[in-house]
């Protein structure tokens, strides 16, 4: 198996910082790719003892405008963040290896629209908390969402510098609970956040998500709601688990949603559980994609 690579050159010049969690996995171990949130960063281990315990090689990478990875001036879409990920286990799986793709929030769409659109690369997929499409499931507050569509049809650059002004007092001048409201942390959430290092990690991954602004977020923001996902559900040929809490505002109707489309899917509802489902479930989440 390749050594996994700091950087990722794309098209135009554009570097993907790339995250190896896991940097003591033997060759042979297993590789799980993990799409964060939004806002987010690749370096988050929902729960590293889980992690060890199955043996896995777990990698991530950063999104445009996150972390350490260029920003873009072109439409950072869902469809492309699956093609830098495909980019990632193309440099890293032997040929004929699989990895299994798991996605926490909007990182759930770039993981089935991976498995969609480069089946060869992947085993099995998770998604873990991931809204359906507003249109279908609605979720986004209706003045965002007109605001939203004020924009159709501008240009990327356009349309992330009327954004930008919004988000960036919001993200980088938030603290304590609105922090980590910012990745859906509600009260419903305190004993995950209660447990070993889980604030910490969400911090870091935090520090990592506003170290160029609000860039990232204003542009996954954009590239997901302006633009098309470039994938089908129905192409996702790969078991899927979906995992949803009872008590998200992101809920189970999310999870019903893409179960109805996707050929081979298990929706599994987790009662007392918020957006912060990925700690909890991460032990489970590892046993699926292993599997």
């Amino acid at each position: 198996m390749a050594q996994t690579p700091q950087f990722l050159d794309r098209p135009g010049g554009r570097r993907v910082a790339v995250h190896d969690l896991t940097p003591g996995a033997p060759d042979e171990a297993p590789v799980v790719l993990l799409s964060h949130a939004a806002p987010g960063a690749g370096d988050f281990d929902p729960d590293p003892k889980a992690t060890a315990a199955h043996g896995v090689r777990l990698l991530s990478l950063d999104r445009p405008g996150y972390g350490g990875s260029d920003p873009t001036d072109d439409f950072a879409t869902v469809d492309s963040a699956a093609d830098d990920a495909a980019a990632l286990l193309d440099a890293v799986l032997a040929p004929g290896a699989r990895a299994g793709v798991a996605g926490w929030s909007a990182g759930g769409r770039v993981a089935l629209a991976l498995a969609a659109r480069r089946p060869e690369l992947v085993s099995r997929v998770a998604v873990i908390g991931t809204p359906a499409p507003d249109e279908e499931v609605s979720w986004i507050p209706a003045e965002h969402m007109a605001g939203l569509d004020a924009l159709r049809g501008q240009p990327a650059p356009v349309a992330q510098a009327a954004l930008t002004p919004v988000f960036e007092p919001m993200l980088v001048g938030a603290s304590g609970a609105d922090r980590l409201g910012l990745v859906g942390a509600a009260d419903v959430d305190a004993p995950v956040l209660a447990g070993d290092g889980v604030a910490d990690r969400l911090g870091t991954m935090l520090d990592s998500a506003v170290a160029q602004g609000s860039v990232g977020l204003v542009a996954d923001l954009v590239g997901y709601t302006l633009r098309p996902w470039g994938f089908d559900p129905a192409d996702v040929r790969a078991p899927v688990l979906l995992a949803y809490g009872a008590a998200d505002a992101i809920g189970p109707e999310h999870g019903r949603w893409w179960a109805s489309r996707l050929p081979a899917a298990r929706l599994e509802e987790h009662d007392g559980l918020g957006h912060l489902l990925v700690v909890p479930t991460w032990d489970r989440t590892l046993s699926h994609l292993t599997g």
